[in-house]
């Protein structure tokens, strides 16, 4: 036991690094898999909960693709557990010099279960559109924990010594709460449209031509913040931490216009499946580099001595 506890690191270490990233990619991948549950209508594939039927817990036969496609995505809850334990393990040692590593992935880690049984629920209520828009929402807040707990480990502790203008580091909060209320829209667009996940799924009767107009502005706001806070961020010159947050607002940027144009797309071609799968990952990606940007403008290490020895150590460590 001496030894393994021996085995795990100290300070962050390639093995760190490829947890927290494997934390981010594996909350953005479930949104797609679960967009895949409810795009090819097998969200009823397995009919109940926790087991698959009333005598299996596992997919049989006689149900068919939906069953499988349903299965598929509850087992990958599993995959999420196992990532959540090892990034656990991983800063379990650190827990004095980096707390904030331990707190993000005990926080990350006790969402996934949360997340599965509201995923229960929404098999339960058959599908009810307003618990699988919480159930989607609650997979966003979990990819802004693992946004962050992603930046805490590449970056470092915080320092307390901005990378931004005061406005700058303003203006994106309030970038990501118009976000939030873009995805909000959109959840209940999509719970008043076609794709309900099942034939026989409730539907919340809201007028869904009206909602998508009204998700757009939202999302036209966000893309004018994004170019607003780019063009702030290059107007500085240009440190690590600095040009870190250029690539952050270039990528946020990017991906915004991506999604318009993906928006705008599936609205006028009669919602197709693979548009509007698309279009939920990315609002997670969103979402990613939002959260990103915004502790990018918080601290700057590379300004803070008083971050030092544990810093060298990392940096260090990463180096060899």
């Amino acid at each position: 036991m001496r030894n393994l506890w021996m085995w795990l690191p100290d300070r962050v270490i390639g093995r760190v690094r490829f947890f927290a990233w494997a934390s981010l990619v594996s909350q953005i991948l479930i949104i797609g898999t679960g967009g895949a549950v409810r795009l090819t209508g097998s969200g009823l594939g397995c009919p109940t909960w926790p087991r698959c039927t009333e005598e299996s817990f596992v997919s049989t036969p006689e149900m068919g693709f939906h069953g499988i496609i349903e299965f598929g995505n509850r087992l990958l809850t599993f995959l999420l557990i196992i990532i959540a334990i090892g990034m656990f393990l991983m800063v379990v040692r650190m827990r004095k010099e980096r707390p904030e590593l331990l707190r993000l992935s005990v926080a990350l880690g006790l969402g996934i279960p949360a997340q599965a049984v509201l995923g229960g629920i929404t098999v339960l209520t058959n599908l009810n559109p307003y618990v699988v828009g919480l159930h989607y929402l609650l997979s966003a807040v979990l990819v802004g924990l693992a946004a962050w707990l992603l930046y805490r480990v590449r970056v470092g502790p915080a320092t307390g010594v901005r990378s931004a203008s005061p406005l700058l580091a303003g203006l994106l909060p309030v970038l990501l709460g118009v976000l939030g209320v873009s995805i909000v829209v959109g959840i209940l667009t999509t719970g008043s449209g076609p794709h309900a996940g099942d034939g026989g799924a409730a539907r919340n009767y809201l007028d869904s031509e009206l909602l998508q107009h009204l998700h757009s502005w939202p999302s036209y706001v966000v893309f004018g913040l994004t170019l607003l806070a780019t063009a702030l961020a290059f107007r500085r010159h240009g440190s690590p931490s600095q040009m870190r947050l250029r690539r952050t607002l270039v990528g946020l940027t990017t991906m915004t216009l991506v999604q318009i144009s993906v928006g705008l797309y599936q609205a006028r071609n009669g919602l197709p499946e693979l548009a509007v799968g698309i279009h939920m990952v990315l609002a997670a990606v969103l979402v990613a580099l939002s959260v990103t940007a915004i502790f990018s403008t918080r601290e700057d290490p590379e300004l803070a001595p008083a971050a030092g020895p544990l810093r060298q150590r990392e940096t260090a460590a990463s180096n060899s």
